[in-house]
């Protein structure tokens, strides 16, 4: 994975509360098993009539919008434990995800696969809706060291909680496998020491 450094980008607003996975990511998209290439098909339901025809209505469809943040309604990523839905984000381009409440399940995918989830406060996120709706060239800044995340415009920071093991791999660009691979050598020095008794 790649280092998470600071982020200074505009954003996208997603406005919609409830957003599932299958939402996300529709289900008849989970054949593949890499994680390239989904990125095309986040949020196709939403954004691509059946003749595959751009809808013209849809956020990603908006020329006015772009950003490696998206700011999306309450309660994102609910539904099923599908990590494609994560893997779909982070094609795209996205490394942010900012709302007010994450489902559990996807927010871990999410830190697993380099993308970071920040819980803000209701009033934040209406803050951040309303400013990128009269703005669209308004810019977020995400500092993950000081876990903040400040609109640039007015200069109104939030402090967002992390997983400090988390945090590390994030800033790192270690996954799970990585970090274990780093600590090899005390892994190993440990179980060597180890005494059995039987």
């Amino acid at each position: 994975m790649e280092k998470f450094k600071k982020i200074k980008s505009t954003y996208i607003p997603l406005p919609i509360e409830n957003v599932d996975t299958d939402q996300i990511i529709p289900a008849r998209f989970l054949k593949a098993t890499s994680r390239a290439g989904f990125g095309k098909n986040l949020f196709a339901d939403w954004r691509f009539e059946s003749s595959g025809a751009a809808k013209q209505d849809f956020v990603l469809n908006n020329s006015r919008y772009a950003g490696e943040i998206l700011v999306a309604g309450k309660n994102f990523g609910s539904g099923s434990s599908r990590e494609h839905a994560a893997w779909a984000i982070s094609d795209y381009g996205f490394k942010v995800v900012v709302s007010s409440f994450f489902a559990d399940i996807f927010k871990n995918n999410a830190l697993n696969n380099g993308l970071l989830p920040i819980v803000v406060s209701p009033e934040f996120l209406e803050t951040l809706f309303e400013t990128v709706e009269n703005n669209p060239k308004a810019t977020l800044s995400v500092d993950l060291e000081r876990q903040t995340i400040t609109l640039d415009e007015t200069n109104q920071t939030e402090s967002f909680e992390i997983n400090a093991y988390k945090k590390r791999c994030l800033l790192e660009g270690m996954d799970d496998i990585d970090y274990l691979l780093s600590n090899q050598q005390k892994l190993e020095q440990y179980e060597s020491q180890r005494v059995f008794s039987y």
